[in-house]
């Protein structure tokens, strides 16, 4: 095996990143784990989030990856600094883009929908005080919208109805950009654009995500040369999963 980027979350909502790493790094091979066992992270004790995070960055490591990206939000707000700690290789977080959010604003409101995790950490608040103290953060979770991702509901009317329960209240209060605090949530930016009023800015953090493992990579003098054959790799926890729908690549299932 070609030494891959691992990746892992709770479920698919990684995979949301890939486009932007895939089109800006095409010869790099991909390692996926997604855990479905322990499916959704965002409603977890922050021990049960820890062990199962640890069990899949042993496993990436055994799988000869030379970097991990914790395509997770919550898992990264609440454990990724006690990961990089522990195991001998860079980690990429997905944090919630609350600076680049504060740069975008004209209205000073900005709307944050993200997971219980998410919100509560330790790591969303030091974001808020370093970047948010000159604007109005209006938080929201988005309880549910995992799951309507994972069953692949994403367009479905009951989703945008528990869209629209969230939103709603935001766009009342005046936001002109919205956070997505979740690598699920971009799956349902069809139905969350058409519930919103043009006026307010999506933040897509994904090419940020891509351009910062770029450039660990090339410091780490760890890209891919052109000669490489491009490989990937996606496991599930779960035998049976929604993978398959993702990509088509073949998908194994990984019992840990």
């Amino acid at each position: 095996m070609k030494r891959p980027i691992g990746f892992f979350d709770s479920g698919i909502g990684g995979m949301s990143l890939l486009p932007a790493v895939e089109a800006l790094l095409p010869q790099e091979s991909i390692c996926y784990i997604a855990d479905h066992a322990y499916s959704p992270y965002g409603d977890k004790p922050l021990d049960v989030v820890l062990n199962r995070a640890r069990e899949i960055t042993k496993k990436l490591i055994e799988l000869d990856c030379k970097l991990i990206v914790l395509a997770c939000n919550t898992a990264t707000t609440q454990i990724i600094d006690q990961l990089r700690a522990e195991f001998p290789l860079s980690f990429v977080g997905i944090e919630p883009a609350i600076k680049p959010a504060a740069l975008a604003t004209e209205t000073g409101k900005v709307g944050v929908l993200a997971t219980k995790g998410t919100l509560d950490s330790e790591l969303f608040h030091q974001s808020v005080k370093d970047y948010g103290n000159e604007i109005t953060i209006v938080k929201q979770i988005g309880k549910g919208l995992v799951d309507c991702v994972e069953e692949g509901k994403r367009e479905d009317q009951q989703t945008r109805m528990l869209l629209e329960s969230y939103l709603n209240p935001m766009i009342a209060e005046g936001i002109d950009t919205l956070v997505l605090g979740c690598t699920h949530y971009p799956f349902l930016i069809h139905t969350i654009e058409q519930i919103l009023p043009s006026s307010v800015r999506v933040i897509d953090n994904s090419q940020a995500i891509a351009n910062q493992i770029k450039r660990l990579l090339k410091n780490e003098k760890n890209l891919a040369t052109k000669d490489t054959e491009k490989q990937l790799y996606f496991f599930s926890t779960q035998k049976e999963n929604n993978l398959a729908l993702f990509t088509s690549a073949p998908v194994e299932y990984l019992p840990l």
